[in-house]
């Protein structure tokens, strides 16, 4: 019986308290309408945390970008590839270096073909030195590749430029060369039979043969591993460089932000030297592995000499 009247007497109570009830009701969704509006802030907050970038100095283009708002469709082309477009005006600075260096060569060298040939020596010392006198065909390739990822390291300490090694497609376009490069002159040295050899671990021995199902997938994963390292290495160093100069530089401003001016503390002046050494050994760091790939890829056409 007193299960059977049990819902009855919860709804004489409820009928009785249906005020209270109401207050509840009104209280709960509330509260239900406040988590919304924290639900939608924190949706907002964290839209715009994805949309910030890490912090880095601004480059001209992307001054021009903001200056224009959107409205030149010629500003807006060229901030969209401004990575190219810095990295076109590295190499076009180098070849009108180069141009000017060859166009007045004389036999005692002086001024610009002085310091070109100074470079060209010293890289060609550092190669030969490592692939022995049959490195000389990779000269041009290994040292201008150094050359131009020096520059491009060192583009972005200038003000209003921009290092296009702080992002990761073009050291990965960078990486990606060496490697196509690599491939080929490994094909073209040791044949494509002796590239697969190579590439199995070069067996020789009954035990060696039994291992190549190992050792081909390992010797492939270790090819395919080579660009992402070179990318990532180069580029996690660059782009780790500019974020610590633009955070010591916005500190610097903020220390005297009471004078209300964008003045500051040079905090960042120390790590400008850090960069620069940081620069050179990053795109040296970058030309020795390759050429110690080079090396490695032709170890075999040496021991058959």
């Amino acid at each position: 019986m007193n299960k059977f009247l049990m819902p009855f007497l919860a709804l004489i109570n409820t009928t009785e308290h249906g005020e209270a009830l109401t207050d509840t009701a009104a209280h709960v969704a509330g509260h239900a309408a406040e988590s919304q509006g924290l639900a939608d802030t924190l949706a907002n907050a964290a839209g715009h945390t994805v949309k910030k970038h890490a912090p880095e100095f601004p480059n001209i283009i992307e001054i021009l970008h903001e200056a224009s708002q959107g409205q030149s469709p010629l500003i807006n082309f060229i901030y969209e590839y401004r990575i190219v477009v810095f990295s076109t005006v590295i190499w076009l600075f180098l070849g009108i270096l180069a141009y000017f260096a060859y166009r007045k060569r004389s036999i005692i060298p002086g001024g610009v073909q002085n310091f070109v040939e100074w470079v060209v020596e010293s890289l060609a010392g550092v190669v030969t030195g490592i692939l022995g006198r049959d490195g000389r065909k990779y000269v041009p390739f290994i040292g201008t590749l150094f050359v131009y990822i020096f520059c491009m390291n060192l583009f972005g300490l200038i003000p209003g430029m921009f290092s296009p090694t702080s992002k990761l497609n073009t050291t990965l376009a960078l990486a990606i060369c060496v490697f196509l490069y690599v491939q080929y002159s490994g094909i073209r040295n040791l044949g494509l039979l002796g590239y697969f050899h190579h590439l199995a671990g070069s067996p020789r021995s009954a035990v060696e043969w039994f291992l190549v199902p190992l050792n081909l997938p390992l010797h492939i994963i270790g090819e395919l591993a080579r660009p992402v390292s070179l990318s990532l290495r180069l580029f996690g160093n660059i782009a780790g460089e500019e974020m610590l100069l633009a955070i010591f530089a916005s500190l610097g401003v903020t220390l005297l932000s009471f004078l209300h001016m964008p003045i500051g503390i040079p905090l960042h002046l120390p790590f400008i030297f850090l960069a620069l050494l940081t620069s050179f050994v990053q795109a040296l760091v970058f030309t020795l592995l390759t050429t110690i790939y080079f090396s490695l890829m032709s170890t075999h056409e040496e021991e058959h000499r």
